[in-house]
């Protein structure tokens, strides 16, 4: 893996899923009770081997560059190997990142003094677990330009994706971004094979693909609509099944697009089901993260002798639960449940504090809100409506400067 350089694009502004991302970029966003949405991607590379990782930062970067530090400090710089978080140098014109392949373009000097034969080009902002070894190693027998990891979905979510068509040797011979009617498979018409915005390159052909295309005034920049489509007919483009057996991860074949408040909502909530389509406690695959020093989580029965009570739920450390009842949700570390207060079907991230008899259901509340007492969110939607972000499926967002009345 000495040979190779991983490049995690974590600059996205992410507006689909504000207000969570209104001051943190997406990728720095809570997920799962502990983690950052960030940390699925990073221990990948971990676990397969990739230690050298250049994480390219831009829209409202600090909580992610602290986390890095704080979390991702492990790596040996004497033995060629890091974690490096690189915000827009400005190196090609004097422009911010307009695209994920122009960010990567505006950083071409890090390529070529890294001395890689090959790139590994992922996204920071999708929850799965992947060893990208064996995508590495197809890469590599079948002598191409770009490999692409790919995964059948239904036709009708393909409109989101880049979609794909191979041949029986798995060379891609057609693909579309975002298509309005996405080509099906020949063996199963009612899926398509869509891109996961995972890519390997050989160097020299990523240098040069993207010099040619910092030079066209009508690109976008961007690899799905621009990069792979001109790269197809004159160079070996291959795809790379997601989902085998293959690589040193007991496979499950989950991956998620978290970009919106549903799909956000949805991922978390996956985790709380009887046999979670990914298991957080796969002992062969770990999810690292950085974790303060802080006390176990505890319930405690309250003066008027309610018990603090949990049901079907994620509990992070420092949480109390003082007379209060959790039922279907995620509580993040240093939450305070109020004796009275319900909590249903909730995601509750940091240093949340929920005031007595207070009654939250199908909300995300961001860190460090302090719900008054006897407040009622989740049960009112004209209410919620006129106080909160609420998502298409009806899910009440509090964002972490919303101020109570």
């Amino acid at each position: 893996m000495q040979e190779t350089l991983t490049v995690i694009l974590a600059g996205g502004v992410g507006s689909r899923l504000s207000p969570l991302t209104d001051h943190r970029a997406k990728p720095a966003v809570p997920f799962g009770g502990k983690y950052r949405i960030i940390d699925f991607t990073l221990a990948n590379c971990l676990h397969s081997g990739l230690r050298r990782v250049l994480v390219l930062t831009q829209y409202k970067s600090h909580s992610l560059q602290k986390h890095l530090r704080d979390g991702w400090s492990i790596f040996n710089p004497e033995l060629g190997e890091y974690i490096t978080n690189v915000p827009p140098q400005m190196r090609k014109g004097d422009s911010w990142y307009s695209g994920t392949a122009d960010a990567i373009y505006q950083n071409l000097w890090l390529l070529s003094r890294s001395e890689a034969k090959y790139v590994v080009v992922l996204s920071g902002d999708h929850i799965y677990r992947m060893d990208y070894a064996p995508m590495l190693e197809q890469h590599k027998a079948s002598n191409a330009d770009l490999t692409v990891a790919c995964m059948e979905v239904p036709i009708e979510e393909a409109k989101a994706f880049g979609v794909m068509e191979t041949d029986h040797d798995k060379r891609i011979v057609a693909f579309s971004e975002k298509p309005d009617q996405p080509v099906a498979l020949k063996s199963n018409p009612s899926k398509s094979l869509a891109s996961m915005g995972i890519y390997v390159f050989s160097t020299d052909t990523l240098l040069k693909v993207l010099e040619n295309d910092a030079e066209n005034p009508y690109s976008s920049h961007d690899f799905g609509k621009d990069i792979i489509p001109k790269l197809i007919d004159g160079c070996g483009v291959y795809a790379h099944h997601f989902g085998g057996e293959e690589g040193r991860v007991t496979q499950d074949a989950y991956w998620r697009d978290v970009g919106t408040i549903d799909s956000y909502y949805q991922a978390n909530m996956d985790l709380l089901q009887p046999v979670p389509p990914m298991d957080l406690y796969q002992q062969d695959w770990s999810i690292r993260t950085y974790e303060p020093q802080l006390p176990p989580a505890r319930t405690v029965s309250s003066a008027t002798g309610n018990e603090g009570i949990f049901i079907n739920s994620i509990i992070s450390s420092g949480v109390v639960i003082a007379g209060g009842s959790v039922q279907n949700s995620i509580l993040f570390p240093k939450v305070n449940i109020a004796n009275a207060a319900v909590v249903v079907n909730s995601i509750i991230l940091e240093g949340v504090e929920i005031g007595e008899g207070a009654n939250i259901q199908n909300c995300i509340i961001d860190k460090y809100v302090k719900i008054p007492a006897g407040t009622e969110i989740g049960l009112n939607s004209k209410l919620d409506a006129q106080r909160f972000h609420v998502s298409d499926k009806g899910i009440i967002v509090v964002s972490s400067d919303h101020v109570f009345e």
